[in-house]
């Protein structure tokens, strides 16, 4: 009997939760607080980017090319039958 009421308790209560979660969200005082929201959002973004200061390109003659880049292959040839024929 215990565990009927607790159960029935705990269903009643998220029941309620519910409805009153869809109950203000759906409510005319939260959609004009979301609309609200919304516009001033637009409002400051477009008041931030127009102050956004513009800076000027001094990255010109900023990388060198090293020059003293060796291009002689060092690389040995290596054959696998050579070192075996060596021993």
């Amino acid at each position: 009997m215990f565990k009927k009421i607790t159960l029935l308790l705990i269903f009643i209560l998220i029941v309620l939760f519910f409805y009153f979660v869809i109950h203000y969200y759906l409510s005319e005082e939260n959609i004009k607080k979301i609309n609200l929201s919304r516009s001033n959002v637009k409002v400051n973004l477009i008041n931030k980017s127009s102050n956004i200061p513009f800076l000027d390109n001094d990255t010109n003659n900023v990388i060198e090319f090293n020059s003293g880049f060796n291009s002689e292959n060092k690389i040995k040839k290596r054959s696998f039958w050579n070192l075996i024929q060596n021993k």
